[in-house]
């Protein structure tokens, strides 16, 4: 049996806001009396709103009342009312993640986006969305490739590789098209206090107020480019990735060889355009500029450069409901714990990542948490694990003292561990721990029979069958590709 759901994708990033509703189409895989098993099997985009600057009230808030006057516009055009919506999801990302007032953003728009997903995306997590939805993840998976998506923005570059369909390695640097901004004259109007401190390397005087030849701009770009060289490894590394990285993030390990590169975001159209732009400062900043000195580097790349299959567009289109599914009988869970969850954020381990050390375990993990860590906030996440069937006392014991020590560090304050396994182990692993934690009072939260991955989201509802089971929903991102 299938079902179409209205979804929104609201799509909040540094430089641009759009909004797009589609239908998802889910169709009911399992059989007879099962509990019922969603597969999204369809998307059609029904409506593109207009790409939009996003609002600022200054350069470190963001000017909420015009923010939500642009989304009620957009739904009036599309002739959708919010209570149509069945799913949907809010991503604000690059710098805008980073304004003061973030938080409250998701609150204001929330409503929009029916019972799904609000997320303020962190670096890591942006670049990770733009290599989905450009079909850098896809791509890995049908070539058994690796492949690292570059995803330049107004403020960032957030740079994700994918193995396997899976997200590897992360990082981002603080290099974008708008860190250099001009006023209609061309005097410069902004110079980005990251930027400031490249041309100080590179010996290079920016002033406010003033007007500079192409080939100066020219210079500054060419240098942003060559940036993107070391990073990936086709260049040694230098002072300025270091200055360009941004707080919290460190250089991609490289203890992989990347087998293709490709790149995302509004400064891609002009990395992979041959047509030659007349008004080189359109957009009133480097952005075109960088896209063509990137360009004339390209053959650097120690790896095969490819186009993706969308570049400015690889956004979330919205939402579906992938699984509804029941945990029961081999789960663990708090008396106390506060159920409901919603809409908690999945980091998958891999199998070849469980079967490493607890030394190596611990840092892989303590890695993908950051993932969902903003710069004043670490937000809830479930950790979701395959484990094996038939698991040894050594192995769990293992695993819940990796698992119970990365909580207590990366989560200071008490939240909750909340752990998905796909084999059934949760009873013996979320009692064992319970039992490693130093604060008892931490509530776990460990279920199995659930296969998710990296980048879904999962719904825990109360106990249900005088508390045996607890009802799951897991929901997926669904992106324009």
């Amino acid at each position: 049996m299938k079902e179409t759901l209205i979804s929104v994708g609201i799509d909040v990033g540094t430089t641009t806001t759009q909004v797009i509703f589609s239908n998802i189409t889910i169709e009911n895989m399992s059989s007879g009396a099962r509990v019922p098993e969603f597969k999204i099997v369809g998307k059609e985009i029904f409506y593109k709103g207009k790409i939009h600057f996003t609002p600022l009230r200054s350069n470190t808030e963001i000017d909420e009342t015009a923010l939500k006057e642009i989304i009620e516009r957009e739904y009036k055009n599309a002739g959708i009312n919010p209570d149509d919506i069945d799913s949907g999801a809010v991503i604000i990302t690059g710098e805008t993640a980073r304004k003061e007032n973030a938080q409250n953003i998701s609150k204001v728009l929330s409503g929009y986006a029916g019972e799904f997903v609000v997320a303020t995306a962190g670096p890591d997590l942006e670049g990770i969305i733009a290599g989905k939805g450009s079909g850098a993840a896809k791509l890995s998976y049908e070539n058994n490739d690796i492949v690292a998506n570059f995803d330049i923005g107004g403020g960032t570059t957030n740079i994700a590789v994918f193995s396997q369909g899976e997200p590897i390695d992360t990082t981002c640097l603080d290099l974008g098209g708008r860190l250099l901004r001009f006023d209609k004259s061309g005097l410069v109007e902004y110079i980005s206090p990251k930027l400031a401190d490249i041309c100080k390397e590179i010996n290079v005087s920016l002033e406010k107020g003033k007007k500079y030849p192409d080939e100066v701009i020219r210079k500054i770009c060419r240098y942003m480019a060559e940036i993107l060289l070391e990073v990936s490894g086709a260049r040694p590394r230098s002072r300025l990735l270091e200055l360009t990285l941004s707080p919290k993030s460190t250089a991609l390990r490289l203890d992989y060889k990347i087998d293709r590169v490709s790149f995302t975001g509004g400064v891609a159209d002009y990395i992979y355009n041959n047509q030659a732009e007349t008004d080189l400062y359109k957009f009133g900043d480097i952005g075109i500029l960088l896209g063509y000195e990137i360009k004339a580097i390209l053959n650097e790349f120690a790896s095969k450069v490819i186009m993706p299959e969308e570049t400015i567009m690889a956004t979330v289109v919205g939402a579906g409901t992938q699984t509804m599914d029941i945990s029961g009988s081999t789960i663990s869970y708090s008396q106390s714990a506060a159920l409901p969850l919603k809409n908690i954020p999945i980091i998958e381990i891999t199998e070849k990542e469980e079967r490493v050390n607890e030394e190596e375990l611990e840092k892989t993990i303590m890695a993908k948490l950051q993932w969902y860590c903003l710069e004043t906030q670490k937000q809830k996440v479930a950790l979701f694990l395959k484990g094996e069937r038939n698991v040894s006392f050594e192995k769990v014991t293992s695993l819940s003292k990796v698992i119970a020590k990365v909580w207590e560090e990366f989560y200071p304050h008490g939240e909750e561990v909340i752990v998905v396994i796909e084999n059934d182990m949760a009873k013996v692993l979320g009692q064992s721990i319970s039992r490693k934690l130093s604060n008892k009072q931490r509530e776990v939260v460990c279920i199995d029979g659930i296969k998710v991955s990296s980048g879904d989201y999962i719904d825990i509802g109360k106990p249900i069958g005088n508390g045996s089971v607890l009802p799951v929903v897991i929901k997926t991102l669904v992106f324009n590709y």
